[in-house]
């Protein structure tokens, strides 16, 4: 499994806790930056190189963006097709939504959550699988 993530200025730390942590489960992670904080920096910036990295097998692969509140980078992610990410407050959303809306992408509210919170939607957003009835297929081509 491989993991991309990025993040802006205001998920910077957030996103280099989860890439050591990922680490030490042996998670293959890609970090796609920021790797020093600037806080002129811009939350696109990051997103799309996640976007593109998982669009290169959208089945396979997984990413997490992470900003302050995590909408932005959810909207940049989302512009590309094949990318389905979601913003993430709670594990049952997140296990619904892998499972059901077949999320690739996690994005992260650096600003909203714990640090042991966002690690418990992360944990929750790699070990579930999505769901293959015809509803959430059905669903999903009409995106």
């Amino acid at each position: 499994m491989t993991i991309f993530i990025g993040a802006d200025h205001r998920g910077l730390k957030l996103k280099n806790i989860i890439v050591e942590y990922l680490q030490n489960k042996n998670i293959r992670i890609e970090d796609l930056g920021a790797y020093e904080y600037n806080k002129d920096d811009d939350f696109p910036d990051f997103a799309k190189p996640v976007a593109e990295a998982v669009l290169s097998q959208p089945e396979k692969l997984l990413g997490i963006v992470i900003c302050g509140s995590a909408v932005g980078v959810s909207i940049a992610a989302n512009r590309y097709k094949g990318v389905y990410c979601g913003v993430g407050f709670d594990s049952e959303q997140i296990k619904s939504a892998k499972a059901h809306d077949h999320i690739n992408i996690l994005a992260i509210p650096a600003d909203y959550l714990t640090t042991e919170k966002a690690l418990e939607l992360v944990d929750v957003f790699i070990n579930t699988k999505p769901m293959h009835e015809e509803k959430y297929i059905r669903r999903l081509n009409k995106i």
